[in-house]
């Protein structure tokens, strides 16, 4: 009797030990990303030597329905940010389209959020983002579209997301294009960088916002 119990005993302890194992191996870290970790040309000179602490810098965006967006609007959540325009018929329907799918997986999500900047904030005003917004799917409450001062959304993308090359600044010749999704964690730090355009990349970041949440 005593060996049958030891021998239960033992088996016991095995299956909690390959259980215990399996839920570790599921369970992916994510890094954390500062400017350093980034190709030199995509991060601003006066950063690129940085390697802890970096956060998202403050912002004041005006969203599709008119109404100023800052970081308070994003505190305690996780979002994906891009860079796009109404008027580019190449990537940034693609990167619409997939950011809806990213939106659809995590409707019922209230910690989940979207924010995508124009990056000709001088085209896309409020009532041409408004009209883009309900023909895309946007969900009001969990993602902001918005355009603002065009200076202050190109330091964004050089300064706090690292999502274009580092050149010019922000001037009417200025111009930034991308495909990259950044994931921003509930600290506003970097914790993830995709091709929007990618479907694979997209299933990624959907297994990554699990995994962050975590």
């Amino acid at each position: 009797m005593k060996i049958k119990t030891s021998y239960l005993s033992a088996l016991l302890c095995f299956v909690f030990l390959v259980l215990s194992s399996c839920n570790t191996k599921e369970k992916k870290v994510l890094p954390i990303y500062n400017p350093a970790d980034f190709k030199p040309e995509l991060v601003d000179k006066t950063l690129r030597e940085k390697t802890i602490y970096h956060t998202v810098s403050d912002f004041s965006l005006i969203n599709q329905n008119g109404k100023v967006i800052t970081q308070d609007n994003y505190k305690d959540k996780i979002y994906v940010t891009d860079f796009f325009f109404t008027t580019c018929a190449t990537i940034c329907p693609i990167m619409t389209d997939n950011m809806v799918k990213i939106q659809e997986a995590f409707l019922n999500d209230d910690d989940i959020m979207f924010l995508s900047l124009s990056v000709t904030p001088e085209i896309d005003n409020v009532s041409v983002l408004k009209e883009y917004a309900s023909r895309k799917g946007v969900i009001d409450a969990k993602w902001n579209v918005t355009t603002g001062n065009k200076k202050h959304i190109y330091n964004l993308a050089r300064k706090s997301y690292f999502a274009v090359v580092e050149k010019g600044d922000g001037d009417l010749q200025d111009f930034i294009h991308t495909p990259n999704f950044i994931l921003i964690d509930k600290q506003k730090q970097i914790r993830g960088i995709y091709d929007g355009t990618n479907d694979e990349d997209i299933k990624r970041i959907i297994e990554d916002i699990n995994n962050l949440k975590n």
